[in-house]
């Protein structure tokens, strides 16, 4: 699938998903112990996959890595690596209402720290708050703008797949500030919580930087889309698209 998935589509989407969780419109105790069962059945080829693939990639990738460390320190003040908590996972399984009637107990998914180089000033935040990345951000600096070109920043996220917090392949992970201001705007934000987030992803190599609310929802449109056709066979192709979308320097993270 390489068109844009309009909204009657990804309200399909929802609806099989939805469907596959709980087909039988069972008690949500039940249904999580099942999901819970499947998973742990069909987790460990993916999961096998992902640990194989980041060591191998982190143990050829270091001298590289080493020398984006030392221009990063020698080029701006602050540390190497920048550090910033996002959702994860979300393993519980529930029915639409009960989704809806949550939302504002829960942050949708398990928080873990996400690593990067940093490619920002020191403190860039600091008046501005969590805002969405953007393709010609002045809060980035010199290196860290070629950093981001080539998605060179994303990867200490190895570190991340190796401790099984994110898969090379998923949705993109968001900061909780977000997450929570995108779900109360965008109804099926939450489902993509549904698969481990990853460093690469269906909307990124088909679609670029968010500049509107418009652009989130053809990224969540492209997320479910991944989910509902998630096997290593598709993990293994985006990732292969993955490596002209860095060199033309297109998509969007």
């Amino acid at each position: 699938m390489e068109g844009l998935i309009d909204r009657t589509e990804m309200a399909a989407t929802r609806r099989q998903l939805q469907s596959v969780w709980n087909p039988e419109g069972d008690d949500i105790p039940d249904v999580e112990r099942r999901r819970a069962a499947e998973i742990g059945r069909t987790q460990w080829p993916t999961r096998t996959l992902n640990f194989v693939l980041a060591l191998l990639a982190l143990v050829s990738l270091l001298p590289v890595m080493l020398v984006i460390a030392v221009l990063v320190k020698l080029t701006s003040r602050g540390p190497v690596l920048y550090t910033q908590e996002r959702v994860g996972l979300d393993r519980r399984q529930r029915g639409a209402a009960a989704l809806n009637h949550r939302r504002s107990q829960d942050s949708g998914g398990r928080p873990f720290t996400m690593y990067k180089f940093r490619t920002m000033r020191v403190n860039a935040e600091q008046h501005s708050g969590a805002v969405w990345a953007q393709e010609r951000d002045p809060r980035v600096t010199a290196i860290g703008s070629v950093l981001r070109q080539y998605r060179l920043d994303e990867l200490p996220q190895l570190v991340n797949v190796l401790r099984g917090e994110m898969n090379i392949v998923g949705p993109r992970p968001e900061r909780p500030t977000i997450f929570a201001e995108l779900r109360s705007h965008i109804a099926e934000y939450p489902l993509r919580q549904r698969a481990k987030p990853g460093i690469t992803g269906l909307a990124q190599i088909n679609h670029h930087y968010d500049r509107s609310l418009d652009d989130v929802r053809t990224k969540v449109s492209y997320d479910l889309e991944y989910i509902r056709r998630q096997s290593l066979r598709e993990d293994l192709r985006i990732m292969l698209k993955t490596i002209p979308v860095i060199l033309l320097r297109r998509g969007g993270w």
